[in-house]
């Protein structure tokens, strides 16, 4: 009887990895993790201005229009709290001096809201001179009313009419709110939701338009050097001819912004000339 051959049963083997090809392979994973992140990060800078970083305001193309005297038109975001940014050169110099010449025959002494009647009042908090064109009253109106429109994306309809005001040395606009505090005024047509003020002449010297409350190192400005000590209060626009400037008065929620809060400083030298557009949440009534 022939004998049984033993049969060999080895174990089966066990894979196993050393600890420098663990750590090899964990480098690996992290070097690319790190190049995916930087490479993101550059990304974000390069589009995003950080919300409070004033000193890497944006600008971005817009449609440009070759028509004269305006130059490339673009916007700089100069603040997210309030939301703020300045349209360059929104109007012509034609356009700016035309609006002038319609509101120096009826200028009179500016006024404010009173906050219990929601009527007109006289005021030393604002010492300007000032008059309303009538909303759409000829064609060179109606074509910058439908330019606000453009920007603001807020229908026509639902601006006020224009408002030309006149600043002499001295003359300014104490910090207040452009939104409504009292019932009548936003029954009649809604709140106020935003303000695009553009600039009909240039200042020599002071004239600013300041946001004391505004959030962020306002110093950071690249024009920081060239605004007057009340410029120096807050976030401050220098005027500009044919640059127009659009905050809003209420925060995306509808809820009221109180970093809106904005003044005109008084000028030094020279004249300030300007135009107010107001927005409302509803369709105004003229």
């Amino acid at each position: 009887m022939a004998a049984k051959g033993k049969s060999s049963r080895l174990p089966p083997r066990k894979t196993t990895l050393s600890w420098a090809t663990v750590f090899t392979a964990l480098i690996m994973v992290a070097f690319f993790v790190l190049i995916i992140l930087a490479l993101g990060i550059l990304s974000t800078s390069r589009e995003s201005p950080r919300a409070h970083d004033l000193s890497t305001i944006a600008r971005s193309a817009m449609e440009r229009e070759d028509d004269g005297d305006k130059g490339d038109r673009w916007v700089e975001v100069v603040s997210w709290e309030p939301r703020a940014f300045i349209y360059h050169n929104f109007l012509s110099k034609d356009e700016c001096e035309y609006l002038i010449s319609l509101a120096k025959p009826s200028m009179k002494n500016s006024t404010v809201v009173d906050n219990e009647t929601g009527k007109s009042k006289d005021s030393r908090v604002r010492t300007s001179t000032g008059t309303f064109l009538t909303r759409g009253g000829d064609q060179v109106i109606t074509n910058i009313e439908k330019r606000i429109s453009h920007f603001t994306h807020i229908p026509v309809e639902n601006g006020e009419s224009l408002q030309v005001l006149h600043y002499e040395v001295g003359q300014k606009y104490e910090p207040h709110y452009d939104y409504f505090a009292d019932e009548f005024n936003i029954k009649n047509g809604g709140q106020r939701i935003a303000t695009l003020l553009m600039y009909l002449s240039d200042v020599e010297e002071g004239g600013e338009t300041v946001f004391p409350d505004a959030k962020g190192n306002v110093s950071a400005v690249p024009w920081w050097d060239e605004l007057s000590e009340c410029g120096k209060s807050g976030l401050s626009i220098k005027p500009k001819m044919g640059d127009a400037l659009l905050f809003w008065s209420m925060k995306p929620d509808a809820s009221p912004d109180p970093s809106s809060l904005h003044g005109g400083c008084p000028v030094i030298k020279g004249n300030k000339w300007s135009s107010t557009k107001w927005m409302r949440f509803h369709e105004y009534e003229l």
